[in-house]
């Protein structure tokens, strides 16, 4: 039990994705303007990396070492059409905000690698763990960015404006302003890692 929590909160704090791997930062910049399409964003990659981390486990005996990836992206590009079509039937303002993003899930390299380095090589419920916690962290890391951004560039969070009066900066908005956000992120959870180390 130990270890499968382990495999959970590495993915959350150790071998984040966003914040100590530096991976998957092409959706991170694009919608992290509001904390809904973070949250969006995050619980589309989360539902991908489960399913593919599942079924490549479970799969994993049986693909032939040659062909091992274009199964896997196979894989994981069903799971991402699923998660497309739920958002296109259930949510079109998220899947408008989103965009090409969603299908983009397949080549997202956070998915990819967790199915080479990770599901083809563990068991069923490591995988399973392990893809939790990837997309748990990653949604954290877009919930964070995109709260501050939305904040800062709009005003607002959730929609709602918090202090009257307040002056956005928008260029937290932008693109440049999430290179911004993570980069000062990035520094602050380096500083903290050089702290207690």
């Amino acid at each position: 039990m130990k270890s499968l929590v382990k495999e959970f909160t590495k993915g959350i704090i150790k071998e984040n994705p966003t914040f100590v791997l530096a991976l998957g930062l092409c959706p991170t910049l694009a919608v992290s303007v509001s904390v809904i399409n973070g949250i969006g964003m995050g619980l589309a990659a989360t539902f991908v990396l489960l399913g593919s981390s599942i079924i490549i486990s479970l799969v994993r005996n049986f693909i032939p070492g040659k062909i091992r990836i274009p199964c896997f992206i196979v894989i994981i590009a069903t799971f991402v059409t699923v998660t497309e079509l739920c958002l296109k039937a259930y949510s079109p303002v998220l899947d408008r905000a989103l965009g090409i993003y969603i299908p983009l899930i397949v080549v997202n390299c956070i998915v990819l690698g967790r199915a080479e380095a990770f599901a083809c090589r563990n068991n069923l419920l490591r995988s399973f763990f392990d893809g939790l916690g990837m997309g748990v962290g990653f949604t954290l890391a877009l919930v964070l960015i995109s709260a501050i951004r939305e904040f800062l560039g709009a005003g607002q969070l959730l929609g709602h404006t918090l202090i009257k009066g307040f002056e956005p900066i928008f260029v937290f908005g932008m693109p440049p302003g999430a290179l911004l956000v993570i980069g000062l992120l990035l520094g602050f959870f380096n500083l903290l890692k050089n702290r207690k180390a």
